[in-house]
Parts: structure tokens; sequence; C-alpha cells
């Protein structure tokens, strides 16, 4: 029968992304994302939020020195416009300050840079009466402007107030903050990266790369190799189940080499059963023939002593040979069973009586109380099975064999116990195959044990070998006890 063969080889397709790949793709990537996302809105919030504290901080300015100037212009006091405007620029958060007139001529300046708007577009402006601001570029700088109408104790308008603050210095520093937000997001990712990568590796990597090189180990042949079930819960339960199956499979592959060997064994003895009817029968009518000519001749008066002898022994090996004939038959024979309930001691008085006939080594019988034991068999096999094992026994005694009767468990037990040598534990694998015999050539057909072992197997029972209380071997043939349907 062939051979089951396993094949857990493993076979890359492709090159699909490992976990840490698929982690950092899936986990870390789109987190970097959504934080950088996170920060830029940060800092555009903070972008507005600083530009709104710019235009408040330069109102605020404006409005504190608005009242002082308008009286100073009211009155023409022009040193105490100029002192108003320099007392603002020396706030740090102003860049520059102006006073014009109605008509948009500058009365005051102070400042890094002097004012360059145009006198119809400074009178346009105060004519409107109101608070204004923007951002525009004042001699190349980028400034926030904010203008504020000065009036006179009438409520008419008499000048305007022109505040300006460096756009520059805010959107320097918005860009620091950018550059320092983007590094800081660039080396979270990276910590995170290497955090994820590491953590992969001692927590789930090298128990995964464990459980691939035993598969490995496996896939090669090791079928007995086994993983190692260590890390997280997952991956002991993936290794358990792992080695569950390689169990189930090893248990498998037993079995099944045994039912092939049991099938083997099975078809090899069918053949031999057939083989050995065949030839039990035509050797059957030829040997009866030859004895039957042998008995002729022995009438014979007229015989010389020698001629006798000569008959007499052809017609003992004649008789040798169907007894071996009979051996075969009984083993090639495939009848059902004819059952019948009777007392567990009736056959083995039947065999006993029998065997007085035949020389030997006499037989003691232990009778019990397990002898009156209802068993339903079929007695001319049982009788066959306990004649050969009792003969079995008298051919390899020394003195003496003795046969019992018990009941084990639900089980009739006959034990046939013997003082010969005993049985080489070499020898108890193949006693009951056919044909073998450890007995000297021409003195046994190695069919005997073979034919008992049948009719225990038949009925449901089993022939155990042990050692005799005797010194020998004990052959128990075991039995199930008649059941009460059978009864």
């Amino acid at each position: 029968m062939r051979q089951l063969k396993t094949d857990f080889s493993l076979k890359r397709v492709g090159y699909p992304p490992s976990i840490a790949a698929t982690l950092l793709l899936v986990l870390v990537l789109p987190l970097l994302v959504i934080t950088a996302l996170t920060a830029w809105y940060s800092i555009t919030l903070l972008e507005q939020q600083s530009k709104e504290r710019m235009q408040k901080d330069i109102e605020l300015v404006a409005r504190a020195i608005r009242l002082p100037l308008s009286h100073a212009l009211e009155r023409d006091y022009q040193r105490t416009v100029q002192q108003a405007l320099d007392s603002a620029f020396s706030i740090d958060r102003v860049y520059g300050a102006y006073v014009y007139d109605r008509d948009g001529n500058t009365i005051a300046a102070s400042g890094f840079k002097p004012s360059s708007m145009a006198s119809d577009e400074v009178a346009r402006i105060a004519s409107e009466g109101e608070q204004q601001s923007e951002f525009g570029r004042l001699d190349g700088e980028e400034v926030f402007s904010y203008f504020v109408p000065l009036t006179d104790a009438g409520g008419r308008i008499s000048g305007l107030l022109h505040v300006t603050r460096q756009a520059s210095e805010i959107n320097d520093y918005l860009a620091t903050l950018r550059r320092n937000t983007l590094l800081l997001v660039m080396l979270s990712g990276l910590a995170l990266s290497a955090i994820l990568l590491l953590g992969h590796r001692w927590a789930v990597g090298r128990h995964l790369q464990g459980i691939e090189q035993g598969l490995l180990r496996i896939g090669k042949g090791e079928l007995t190799h086994r993983l190692h079930a260590g890390g997280a819960r997952e991956l002991r339960h993936l290794a358990s189940t792992i080695n569950q199956m390689l169990d189930a499979i090893e248990r498998s592959r037993q079995q099944i080499s045994d039912m092939g060997s049991r099938l083997h064994q099975a078809e090899k003895m069918a053949a031999l059963g057939q083989l050995s009817a065949g030839v039990a029968h035509e050797l059957g009518s030829p040997l009866s023939t030859v004895d039957g000519k042998a008995q002729r001749l022995l009438r014979r008066d007229d015989l010389p002593e020698s001629v006798s002898q000569a008959v007499e022994a052809i017609r003992r090996e004649a008789g040798r040979m169907e007894q071996i004939i009979r051996q075969l038959l009984d083993f090639g024979r495939k009848n059902p069973l004819e059952r019948r309930r009777i007392s567990a001691d009736k056959p083995l008085r039947i065999v006993c009586e029998r065997l007085l006939a035949e020389p030997g080594v006499p037989i003691r019988v232990a009778w019990g109380e397990a002898d009156s034991t209802p068993i339903a068999v079929d007695s001319v096999r049982l009788d066959q099975a306990l004649g050969n094992l009792l003969r079995n026994a008298r051919q390899a005694a020394r003195s003496q064999v003795c046969a019992s009767i018990t009941v084990d468990q639900q089980q009739l037990v006959y034990h046939i116990d013997d003082d010969g040598p005993g049985i080489d534990p070499a020898d108890r694998d193949h006693l009951f195959e056919p044909f073998f015999t450890t007995k000297p050539v021409g003195q046994g057909t190695g069919l005997g044990l073979a034919v008992a072992h049948a009719a225990a197997r038949d009925h449901g029972g089993e022939i155990t070998i042990e050692s005799s209380p005797l010194g020998g071997a004990r052959f128990s043939l075991r039995l199930p006890v008649a059941t009460e349907e059978q009864a």
C-alpha cells in the first residue's frame, strides 16, 4: 500500500507587504496626515488671531492719542502734535505714525519711514470721517495701516491720524512657527514609526518568524516538530491551533497506515484461505484413495512383515496429511457461525476426552464455579480452537498441562497453561500468522494457532499470551458471556 505523504512546503506567491509595512501605511501615515492637517489648521487660526490682535493693538494706540492730537491740531500746537506722535512711536508695536490736515498735507510724522501716501488719497479718507484699516505696502514694506479722523470741538474733521505696524513681523513669526511645526511632525512620525517597528518586532515579528521557521522545518519532513506558542494571545492561539492540526494529521496518518497494514494482512489471509481450501480439496481425494488401497493391502494374509510395516507407515503419513488438510479447510472456511447457548465447561470436557486417546503429556483440568457460565458459540469452531491450543501446550510442555475457566469483566476466559520453555518475545507477534511455527521441520504446520485465533476473532473474542504460573506459557481464549437475549 502506498504511504501517505504530507507536504507542508511553503511557497511564496508574489511579495505582499509585511505586517509592519501595512501598519505604517494604514496607521502611522494616516495619523501623521491628520496631525499635519491639524497643525496647519491650528497655525492658520493662530495667524488669523495674530492679525486680529495686531489690528486691535494699533487701534488702541490710535484711540489713545486721538484726543490729544485733535486738541493740539485745533489749537495749532505743532510741538504737542509731534510729542504725541513720538510717544506713540516709542511703543514697540508701532512702525510709523503720521498726522495730516484735511487737505492731505503731512503736519507731523514719526517712524522709520516718511509717509508716501498721496495728498488726494489722504484727503479722501479724511473726508469719509470713519475709522479704516487696510494692509498695504509702504516704501516696499508690507504694513498694516489704521486711519482715525481728527475732529475739532464742533465735530468738524480737522485732520487724519495714520498709524502703521510692520506686517512682516507677524509673518516671520508665523513662518518660523510653520517650520517648527513641520519639523515636529516629521520627528514625531519618525519616532512613531521607530516605536511601531520595534514594538512589532518584539511583540509580533519574532513570534511570527518562529512560526514560519517551524512550518518550514515541518515542510522539510520534520513532522514531529511542534511550534512554540509565545507572544500575544492571538499568536499563542494560532501556534496552538497549528500544533493541534499537526497532531490530528499525525494521528490520521497513523490510523491510515494501521488500516493499510490490516487491510494488507486481511487480503493476504483471504488469499491464503482460498489457496488452502483449493489445495485441501485437490489433495483430499487422492489421499483417500491412497489410504483405501493401503487398508486393502493390510487385509491380505500373505504380506511379508516388512511390507506390512511399510504399508502401516504409508497409512500413518496419510493420516498426518489428512489432519493437515482438515486444518487447511478449517483455516480457509468462510461459513457463518452457528451459535448455540451452552455451558462453558461442555466444549472443554469434549476436547479433553478426545485428547485422552492421543499420546502426550497428561492434561489436568481445574474445574470451578465459572464452569456453568452460559456462552453463545459455534461448538465446532470452539472445539477446534480449544483442541489446537491444548495440542500446542502438550507439545511444548515438559511434564504437565493445566486448563481452567474464569470470568473476567463479562468475558469468559479459557486458560491453557504449560510448564515448557515459554514463548520467545521475538516470536509473539508472529504466532498467529499462518504457516509460522517454532517446531522442527515435519512436526508442525503452523496452522493450529492461526485457526484458533480466527475462531476467537469470529466469536468477538481474542487470544492473549502471558507467562504461566507453571513456568511456561499461558494462552487465554477470551469470549463474551452470553447476553439475556442470546440466552
